[in-house]
């Protein structure tokens, strides 16, 4: 006896297709919505909301800890700010500044290999 297009490995058409989108939303309205409350208090504890989770806390300390060691990797990469006491608004502006002279001096060197004659690849002058 030969199997059924609606039968997959034993199992019925219905179960074989739970994994599917309109099977998931079906399962979906089975569950009760979450109150106000509820979302509120997974909301607290993703770190998201500001309250004092734990876990939240974490989160902050790493993403500021990771906020303080790119500003600590700046003040190595642009001169002038090596040793400095750590003001994040100088070291951006210094970085700005910076940054702004590189590509002056880029210009500068693409528009002397041209005068002397040289080709510039049109990706390098952007």
């Amino acid at each position: 006896m030969s199997s059924s297009p609606s039968q997959t490995s034993g199992l019925t058409a219905d179960a074989a297709n739970k994994n599917t989108p309109s099977a998931a939303a079906a399962n979906a309205d089975d569950k009760p919505r979450l109150t106000e409350e509820e979302k509120k208090q997974n909301h607290i504890a993703s770190g998201k909301y500001g309250g004092g989770a734990i876990f939240g806390l974490t989160l902050r300390v790493k993403r500021r800890q990771a906020i303080r060691e790119g500003f600590d990797r700046l003040t190595e990469l642009v001169p002038g700010l090596e040793g400095q006491g750590r003001s994040e608004g100088l070291v951006l502006k210094r970085t700005v500044d910076y940054m702004r002279e590189q590509l002056v001096q880029r210009q500068v060197l693409i528009d002397r290999i041209e005068q002397a004659g040289g080709n510039v690849n049109t990706k390098y002058k952007k």
